[in-house]
């Protein structure tokens, strides 16, 4: 393996690296947009209508010495409904293509720039074990994350980086910005950058 340098990536890809605050705000749109599509929203609060319980006057409007009520699920009492609490909502965002494209190509470019970018051949696994597949990364930092962006979800290589806690495996057509932030080194295989520049081009596949 080796590091792709900008020169490296501007010769093989003809999408452009980006060196410039472009596509800042379109990274951190993606990544806002991919954290809050992930998030449930199922929490939630009874209100005084939700709450179980019959709707029957407590006691009479007048004569008792008590205060007026007229209902047992009041917010006002114990057991009483919430006031204005969390609802069950959607946090999904949306996000044009141009933006995602443009946040990919950004992410891309950032950790290229940065040298966090390694070049591989095709990663080919006779059998999927966790020792074989270090074996094959013999450039990386076992301390250090690392993130295996392969042409297609092969099997042995899927089963092997299951079983350690440092190495994430996504294919070349799933991987999205937010993915190529997280990790300190990044695996490419060689396959993978046609892919990725035919993602990156205008009008190419969804990012």
């Amino acid at each position: 393996m080796k590091v792709l340098s900008v020169e490296d990536a501007q010769q093989q890809m003809k999408a452009a690296i980006l060196s410039n605050g472009r596509g800042s705000q379109a990274l951190h749109e993606a990544v806002v947009a991919y954290r809050a599509n992930r998030r449930s929203g199922t929490r939630g609060t009874k209100t005084k209508g939700t709450v179980h319980g019959s709707g029957r006057k407590p006691w009479a409007q007048k004569g008792t010495g008590r205060a007026r009520a007229g209902y047992r699920s009041s917010p006002v009492w114990r057991g009483g409904g919430v006031v204005f609490g969390p609802q069950p909502r959607d946090f999904s965002k949306k996000l044009p293509k141009k933006v995602k494209r443009l946040a990919l190509q950004k992410a891309l470019s950032g950790r290229i720039a940065e040298g966090a970018v390694l070049l591989s051949e095709t990663i080919e696994l006779a059998q999927p074990k966790t020792k074989e597949l270090l074996r094959r990364l013999d450039s990386w930092n076992r301390k250090e994350t690392l993130l295996l962006v392969i042409e297609k979800k092969e099997s042995a290589v899927w089963l092997a980086s299951r079983n350690h806690p440092l190495i994430a495996v996504v294919s070349a057509a799933e991987v999205n910005a937010e993915d190529l932030l997280w990790p300190d080194r990044i695996v490419l295989e060689q396959p993978v950058l046609p892919i990725l520049d035919q993602r990156l081009a205008k009008g190419g596949r969804r990012s």
